[in-house]
């Protein structure tokens, strides 16, 4: 069993002691005894060579005694330091080492450096520090490779308006191009890709710094089904694809309105970009438990077992599949990020390629209305 840090520290503090009054003790037993007889002895040819024991006075004695004791007492108790010193440095050395190990690594991850690790000592306290160091110096090195990623993805996907405006600005000033409404209508399309990730990229940050600037009231999470679908049933038929609506029961909830809203239309709207025409997409509001949940289930292509938590990754494009929007390729994670903001989660699942997907929006029911 592991010493806590505590008992280590007393026992050291106690063991510099004892050592101390053993070292004194022994010194001055041993050394008492022989400075006394050598003051006596001194007194005593001092007083006269015929003069004995029994003739000296009380206070040529005691001169002898105190002299020794105290000769004793000083050379007992600089000898005591000196032990005490030894063991309390010996004790302080072996304490410190994992306190200047965790020092020296603090200070590389302050210079940036994340690779180095805390070797982790026996004592529990000191372990646990170790650990938590090592813990935080494994994040900050995970932050700064997805900073590193980020900053590498969100410069392929600006890559791709920015070498078509480049393009169309070429053509026109060579005359490539005809400067007409079909021409600017090209630009304006890629302007707005741009601003459009310059947007998501804002959104993203302010959620994962939990910066969410949410408004929650008193809202009916089926009603806000009804609306999200409602507002992109045009857009279904134009595209042949059948959206059935199963929210009939009322589902109180404590929402952002916009912003729940925001969280259905973009899965909605990824519903319908993944099946094709002839296909059906279905969302479903229920309670479970003490919970709202909303399913968005299509019969279009389907995800592979391992994409169903990557689809939530920061530009993650599922393998062999076309950009079949003009998204930002963030939507759901920040569509995540907004769930959590609420208390909730959002989670998707698929039976496999070409076999649809289902994703499911879920956020706490209002208590009140619950306990009612």
């Amino acid at each position: 069993m592991k010493m806590r840090l505590s008992w280590r520290l007393f026992i050291s503090y106690a063991a510099v002691a004892v050592v101390g009054g053993v070292v004194a003790y022994l010194t001055i037993s041993l050394l008492a005894p022989r400075l006394f007889e050598d003051r006596l002895g001194m007194a005593m040819n001092s007083e006269g060579n015929g003069m004995s024991m029994g003739t000296m006075d009380a206070t040529s004695v005691r001169s002898a005694f105190v002299s020794a004791l105290t000769t004793s007492l000083l050379v007992g108790v600089l000898a005591s330091v000196a032990a005490a010193g030894f063991v309390a440095a010996a004790v302080t050395g072996r304490l410190l080492r994992p306190l200047n190990a965790v020092r020296a690594a603090t200070k590389m991850i302050a210079a940036g450096k994340y690779g180095g690790r805390v070797p982790v000592p026996s004592e529990p306290e000191l372990a646990a520090l170790a650990t938590d160091v090592n813990t935080l110096a494994e994040a900050l090195a995970d932050t700064e490779s997805r900073r590193t990623r980020l900053l590498g993805e969100v410069a392929h996907e600006m890559r791709t308006p920015l070498t078509v405006l480049d393009g169309y600005v070429e053509g026109l000033i060579d005359g490539v191009f005809s400067a007409s409404p079909d021409t600017f209508a090209s630009l304006s399309e890629e302007l707005r890709r741009l601003h459009r990730l310059s947007d998501d990229l804002s959104s993203l940050s302010r959620a994962q710094e939990q910066r969410l600037d949410l408004h929650p009231t008193n809202e009916d999470l089926a009603d806000l089904a009804h609306r999200a679908a409602a507002r992109l049933l045009p857009q279904f038929d134009d595209s042949d694809i059948t959206l059935n609506v199963d929210a009939d029961t009322a589902l109180p909830v404590q929402v952002d309105p916009d912003r729940i809203t925001q969280v259905l239309t973009n899965l909605l709207g990824n519903a319908l970009h993944a099946t094709p025409a002839g296909g059906a997409v279905t969302i479903t509001a229920r309670a479970v438990g003490s919970r709202g949940e909303v399913s968005v289930t299509d019969t279009g292509v389907g995800l592979a077992p391992d994409d169903t938590e990557r689809v939530f990754e920061r530009f993650y494009r599922v393998p062999g599949q076309g950009r079949r929007s003009a998204g930002s390729g963030i939507g759901l994670t920040i569509a995540r990020e907004i769930a959590r903001g609420h208390g909730g989660d959002i989670t998707a699942a698929s039976a496999g390629r070409g076999q649809g997907a289902t994703f499911v929006v879920t956020v706490p029911l209002r208590a009140t209305d619950q306990s009612g």
